[in-house]
């Protein structure tokens, strides 16, 4: 099992959720890109981090 912290910065509130942007490594593309998160549970965050698990 491979592990990756993906780290978002805030992009955009929608009405009921918040748009964050990937902010990928140096030199590296982007794996998840944008990610919609509802403001009930992003509240005032203005930078999340996502854990992506890959099970072979």
């Amino acid at each position: 099992m491979t592990s990756k912290v993906v780290n978002f910065e805030i992009e955009k509130e929608t009405k009921n959720s918040v748009r964050y942007k990937e902010v990928p490594e140096e030199g590296q593309a982007p794996i998840v890109g944008s990610l919609y998160v509802q403001k009930w549970f992003a509240g005032n965050s203005k930078n999340i981090q996502v854990t992506i698990e890959k099970k072979d």
